[in-house]
C-alpha cells in the first residue's frame, strides 16, 4: 500500500471548498460594483437636474438683466415657469419656479424646487436659489 494515501484522501474536497468560498467572495464583490454603478447613476441624474435648474435661473436672469430691470411683466415670469414645469423642454420632474419682489437693498431671488423621481417620498424636495442684483 502506498504511504501518501491516507493524506491524499483527507484533501479530498477542498478544491470545491476553495472554489465554492472564492466563487462568494467574487458574488459580494460582484454585487458592491453593481450598487455603486447605481449610485453613480443616480448622482448623475442629480447633477443634471441642478445644471438644468442652474440654466433655467440664468433664462429669468438674463430676461431681467436684458430689460434693464428686476421687476418683469407677468407674462415673462409665467412663460418662464411654463419651461421650468415642461420637462419636455428641458424642464424639470415636479417643479415649480418662483421670482421674488426686489427687496429693500435691491435684490430679487429666484427659487427652483423640483423632486427628483428617484427621491424617496420622506426626502426633502431639490431646491436652487440665486439672488440677482442690478448695478
Amino acid at each position: 500500500m502506498n504511504p501518501d494515501f491516507p493524506a491524499k484522501r483527507r484533501q479530498a474536497g477542498m478544491t470545491l471548498i476553495e472554489v465554492l468560498v472564492s466563487m462568494l467572495i467574487f458574488s459580494f464583490g460582484f454585487l458592491g460594483l453593481i450598487g455603486m454603478q447605481a449610485r453613480a447613476v443616480q448622482v448623475s441624474m442629480d447633477s443634471e437636474d441642478r445644471s438644468r435648474a442652474a440654466l433655467l435661473a440664468n433664462d429669468i436672469v438674463s430676461a431681467m438683466w436684458s430689460q434693464k430691470t428686476l421687476s418683469l411683466s407677468s407674462t415673462v415670469v409665467s412663460d418662464w415657469q411654463a419651461r421650468v414645469i415642461n420637462q419636455a423642454a428641458s424642464g424639470l420632474p415636479g417643479a415649480s419656479g418662483t421670482v421674488g419682489a426686489p427687496d429693500a437693498n435691491g435684490i430679487v431671488t429666484v427659487t427652483i424646487t423640483w423632486r427628483a423621481p428617484s427621491r424617496k417620498s420622506g426626502e426633502p424636495d431639490s431646491q436652487y436659489i440665486t439672488q440677482v442684483l442690478m448695478p
